[in-house]
């Protein structure tokens, strides 16, 4: 049975996370509210969950899940090496809106969709979404709507989109951004922005002293 938890009070933030970290451990869906967008998130090392979040979304293997960690440490040990660009990117801009398309590292036993090697990691800016990674570890997270539609910014719209599909939702209130975060893709010879958001390629830039111009080829490709 689906449930929606508020997470300005305190009790049923508690009784909510609590909840949702039951839903994921059993391998169901679970919203949550991060800095950006409201997300719908599964256990990312129970393939059966990220295939049931694909479902959800209407998505195929071709549009592989992202990775919410809850702390700065935890991509140690989902990368085969971390980049020095991604340690800078990783002090200016985590937790936040930045999301680093990196190697994953081969041991992982984990089924994303068609990554060809890759994972696409963020840390959230957000208290709710941080105290669930840090209860579960590393969640597959996508953007809590069906495939095509809106992203939602509130626990409602995903509820709306997502349904009976999604066991918990936890209503943090309106997402801050109210956009998708900025993705820099570090698994190249070159930094490369993938989607601008809320993080500037200025900001990107600057962090990794580059001209824009090396950064956002590939948006006019």
């Amino acid at each position: 049975m689906t449930q929606l938890f508020d997470c300005a009070d305190a009790e049923q933030r508690a009784i909510g996370i609590a909840s949702a970290v039951s839903a994921v451990k059993g391998g169901r869906l679970v919203v949550m509210p991060t800095d950006t967008v409201y997300g719908i998130g599964a256990d990312a090392f129970d393939s059966g969950a990220v295939g049931a979040l694909l479902a959800a979304k209407g998505r195929g293997r071709d549009m592989p899940v992202g990775v919410l960690v809850g702390s700065w440490t935890t991509i140690d040990g989902l990368v085969y090496s971390v980049p020095r660009a991604a340690r800078e990117l990783i002090r200016a801009f985590w937790p936040g809106a930045l999301s680093l398309v990196v190697h994953q590292a081969p041991s992982l036993q984990w089924d994303l969709g068609d990554t060809r090697g890759s994972v696409m990691l963020r840390m959230p800016l957000h208290p709710v979404a941080i105290e669930l990674l840090r209860e579960v570890g590393p969640m597959a997270v996508s953007s809590a709507n069906i495939s095509g539609r809106p992203a939602a910014g509130t626990a409602t719209e995903a509820r709306e989109q997502l349904g009976d599909l999604v066991e918990v939702y936890l209503d943090g209130g309106p997402a801050e951004q109210q956009a998708a975060s900025t993705i820099v893709d570090l698994t190249g010879s070159d930094p490369r922005i993938l989607r601008t958001g809320p993080i500037s390629a200025e900001d990107v830039a600057r962090v990794l002293d580059v001209e824009v111009a090396t950064l956002t080829t590939s948006l006019t490709e």
